[in-house]
């Protein structure tokens, strides 16, 4: 980046008008006096790779990556690490001055980190994990509780040859469990983790049996419209230790800024503030 040129970072989806990243990048821009800017970017799928070429040469430093565009990045980046890969999935772009690509995934980070400050409790190793959904953010979510040492993972889906697929990436320790099962695996576990959109709002309802929840499950909901979600007043009224998806958002954030501004934000109460 040359020396008087303004460094710019945005998100690009489609559509985009909902994402909480600005409202986070701009308040950390602000707090830290960096000055830069970052953008909401509505980019259709077959004009990506063209806007994404450009972004280097007009001052961008790195973006991040929401849907539909996840996976479709990993295809037009010059460099994927080794994390994107293994989560099938990019969310955050760094441009390197002589303008190439690299894309990696910090969903994974930003899961566990919020689990680890939720739940500070939480011994990876102290019993099986049970995940719902099968999607990027599942992949996500499994790779970072196999690197914590966590034993075993229930997977179950809706659609079963979705949970076998990731099953098949990440090996014996996931096994995939009928969706129809899925309250049958709550009651043994360390962990409960919803990854899919059931219970957000305007979604429909998470419809699987609870009654095997108690005391001693930590139970985190990636979904943070509502806050607190159907899983989590359950969960919470069961006396279990629960953990709300905002600060998975705030922490995956974290990685990007640094890189692209040159200073590790903080997540504090102020930070959850900025994007309530």
């Amino acid at each position: 980046m040359t020396e008087n040129r303004i460094p710019l970072a945005g998100v690009i989806g489609c559509p985009i008008a909902h994402s909480k990243s600005p409202q986070l990048h701009r308040h950390w821009l602000k707090t830290y006096g960096v000055d830069g800017h970052y953008m909401p970017m509505h980019v259709e799928p077959e004009d990506l790779e063209s806007v994404v070429r450009m972004m280097p040469r007009m001052g961008f430093v790195g973006a991040n990556v929401t849907i539909p565009h996840k996976q479709s990045i990993m295809e037009i980046a010059d460099k994927v690490t080794d994390r994107a890969k293994l989560m099938g999935a990019a969310n955050t772009l760094i441009f390197h001055e002589d303008g190439a690509i690299v894309a990696d995934n910090t969903d994974g980070y930003g899961f566990i980190t919020n689990l680890h400050e939720g739940a500070p409790d939480w011994d990876a190793k102290s019993g099986p994990a049970t995940v719902f959904g099968a999607g990027g953010a599942s992949r996500a979510v499994i790779a970072s509780l196999i690197e914590a040492g966590v034993p075993e993972i229930r997977l179950t889906n809706r659609t079963r040859s979705r949970a076998k697929e990731v099953a098949l990436t990440f090996g014996s320790k996931v096994t995939v469990v009928d969706w129809v099962q899925a309250g049958n695996v709550i009651e043994d576990a360390s962990l409960v983790v919803n990854t899919t959109s059931l219970g957000m709002t305007g979604q429909r309802r998470l419809r699987v049996p609870l009654d095997g929840l108690h005391s001693g499950i930590v139970v985190t909901d990636l979904v943070y419209n509502p806050l607190k979600t159907e899983l989590l007043q359950a969960a919470e009224e069961a006396g279990c230790t629960v953990v709300d998806g905002l600060g998975m958002l705030l922490h995956q954030a974290v990685p990007g800024f640094e890189r692209w501004f040159g200073q590790r934000p903080e997540v504090n109460s102020a930070a959850r503030d900025a994007i309530l």
